[in-house]
Formats: C-alpha cells, structure tokens, sequence
C-alpha cells in the first residue's frame, strides 16, 4: 500500500506520526510538502525538516513526481496545501482524507461558507473523508453539507515520551512552591494575561507559587507592566523564546499548565506536550484539542471559554489539593502514552483504511467518530461527559 501525505512544509509537530509510517511502509509511505519552510521559524530555532528526510518530496523542486504520488497513490492525506494535486484522484474517486482544523474560528463567514459548497461539499462526496484537528471541524464543515457522517478525530502528534511516571510526579512534588507553567505566543487569542491575572488573584489570597511564561509577542511589553504594577517580580517570570527541548524540561517540571486560548486555537499541540508531561492542566473549553482528548475532573480542568473565576478558582484547587493534582497528572500522562500518540493513531488509521465497513470501530481517541456539534453547544457536552 502506498501512502503519501501533502502539506505546506514538515514539522516537529508531523513528525512523529510520518515516522511510524515510515516504519510501517517504509519507502511506499512519502510526505510531499509543497512550500521551503518560512525564514521566520529557521531564525526561531526550528529545523529544516524539508531536507532532512529521504521521505520527504519538494514539490516546488519536482512537482511532476508531486503531481503522480497525488494521482497513483493508493491513499492520500492532505492537509495544508493546493488541491491541485489531488484533482485527478478525486475525479477517479480513489481514497482521501482531507487533514483540517476548524474553518470559522473567528465566526461564521458567508465567503468562507460558499467556498466550502464550491470546493467540498459536491466535488468531494465519495471516497473522501476528513480528518478533524479540531473538535470543532466536523460542525463547520457539517455547516457547508460537507464530510456529512465522514468525519473522524485526529489531531496533531508531537513526540511523547515514556517516563517512570512516579519519579516524574515525586519530582515535581519536591519543588519548594507550586510551579505554574503557561507556554504560547504572547498574542490576543491566547490570552496570557489571563495567567498573570490568575497570578495576581492567587498573591492577593497568600497563596504561594512561582509562574513562569514561555513565549514571545507583540503583549510582552504589557504583560511586563502588569507584572511591575503589581508587584509580582517575585512571582512571575517573562522567559521569552525557548527552543522545544527547554519546553519540555520546563513541563517535566511544572505542577500546574495553563492553557487559556479561545476559539482560535485551532488544535494546540502543548496541550499534548504538558498532559505527556504529567502537569495538572487547566484548559479552556474552546480549544479544538480539549473536547478530543479532555474529561473534566478526570485528566484535566476544563473551564468554560471567558470566565476567568472558572480558571481562577480551578488553579487554586490544583495548588491546595496536592491529592486531586496528582491524580489529575497521572491520568493525562496515561491519556497520551495509550491513546493519542502518533503509534496509536499511525496504527488506527490503517485499520480504519483497511476496513471501512467497521468505520465506527473506535469508541474514542484518533479514528473514533467526530461528532457535528456546534461551538455553542460544546461547553454542555463536554460538561454532560464528564465521567466519560
């Protein structure tokens, strides 16, 4: 079976699961990106994966093989990249799943809407599937007609890693106060002020914590000012860019992860990172990734989208209830190490392709049904499933 995967350019993010491909179909398995990873990223630190795989095809130095792996593969994934490559193949009706993120994160667009009539729902009604990085994807595809009861959860797959996951909780247990960790762009949608407000709230309650931020943006200078406002030098830490490996020393260490991006946030791999890491993490609702691989009060805190109580008082319960933290952490770890990981999900999706009679044969996690439903209706149904 040849598979070939179509996006813009590779990252950490793809690459775990392009790897357990690659051990499963070696050569028959390839990954067409279709753009030279942008300048910006390579100055931030990340790698240039483009050259460094013989998996990996650069459509921009040999499109005509671009053009064939879209056309003779017997399945194709494609996520961000031109549909051209796969225009003959949808004419033909061979297998395809789209890889997409939700379209109206900032709202309903009737533009967007009629693009999606045009290009999805009649070009694409058989033989091709879509694969939802987002709990939110399968409604607002479902909104245009399109991928109607075609919709299945996936998500991205950074590496995770296997720890001796008392050692880890023992570890972070020893830490002289509790350590909050918030990691992101310092930009609107991810709201970072949220956490120094958190912060604010928790000094002003005696409560005793240290919190440091990851991340650079055009908040920073406010951020900073916030923080000499009120006082919270000894409190809160601005620790600017750090490169992923950091990160991830960082989250071994952390007790408590915030995560308090709104409706925009189309997946938000760290939620991934942290819960493999086996931090308490508090997240926001309107996340695509939450509704997938959360159940509130079991391997995380969900608070609803906007209320900064919510995220208040469920941070202060993670730092005064050291029982209830643990248990939390314990859980998120188990949640990625047996379910969502590029293993589990590289495995599933060839089953899923190698019998789609059983379409419905996952219950939950990567390959299971992603259901049509609606951003104002999430927050009772995550709610509704809080025991599983």
């Amino acid at each position: 079976m040849k598979i070939t995967f179509f996006s813009n350019f590779l990252n950490h993010h793809q690459l775990p699961f392009c790897m357990e491909m690659v051990g499963k179909l070696g050569s028959n398995f390839k990954f067409v990106v279709t753009e030279k990873i942008p300048e910006e990223r390579i100055k931030l630190g990340y790698d240039d994966m483009n050259n460094a795989y013989d998996f990996v095809v650069r459509s921009y130095e040999d499109e005509k093989e671009a053009f064939r792996l879209g056309l003779e593969s017997d399945v194709v994934i494609i996520g961000s990249a031109p549909s051209k490559y796969i225009k003959k193949r949808l004419k033909y009706k061979k297998l395809t799943f789209r890889y997409s993120e939700r379209i109206f994160k900032r709202g309903f667009n009737i533009r967007t809407w009629l693009s999606l009539i045009k290009n999805y729902t009649f070009k694409e009604r058989k033989n091709v599937y879509l694969l939802c990085s987002s709990a939110y994807a399968a409604h607002d595809y479902n909104c245009a007609f399109a991928f109607r009861n075609r919709t299945l959860k996936w998500g991205y797959f950074p590496k995770s890693y296997e720890y001796d996951i008392e050692k880890l909780i023992a570890k972070k247990e020893k830490n002289k106060v509790v350590e909050i960790l918030w990691v992101g762009r310092l930009v609107n949608y991810k709201h970072p002020e949220y956490a120094i407000e958190v912060a604010k709230r928790l000094k002003d309650d005696n409560i005793r914590f240290k919190m440091n931020i990851i991340g650079t943006g055009n908040l920073e200078n406010k951020l900073r000012e916030y923080i000499k406002d009120n006082e919270l030098e000894n409190e809160v830490y601005l620790l600017g860019a750090v490169n992923n490996k950091l990160v991830r020393s960082y989250m071994e260490s952390a007790n408590i992860y915030l995560f308090t991006s709104d409706y925009e946030e189309g997946w938000g791999a760290v939620l991934n990172e942290a819960m493999n890491s086996a931090c308490a993490v508090v997240a926001c609702h309107a996340i695509g990734a939450v509704p997938f691989m959360v159940r509130h009060n079991q391997n995380a805190l969900i608070y609803k989208n906007g209320s900064k109580e919510e995220l208040f008082s469920y941070t202060k319960e993670l730092i005064t209830n050291s029982k209830k933290r643990t248990k939390i952490a314990k859980k998120a770890y188990n949640t990625i190490n047996d379910d969502w990981n590029a293993s589990v999900a590289s495995n599933r999706l060839l089953e899923i392709i190698n019998d789609f009679k059983r379409l419905n044969k996952f219950k939950d996690g990567p390959c299971s049904i992603a259901k049509n439903i609606s951003q104002n209706k999430m927050y009772d149904w995550i709610m509704s499933n809080e025991n599983g």
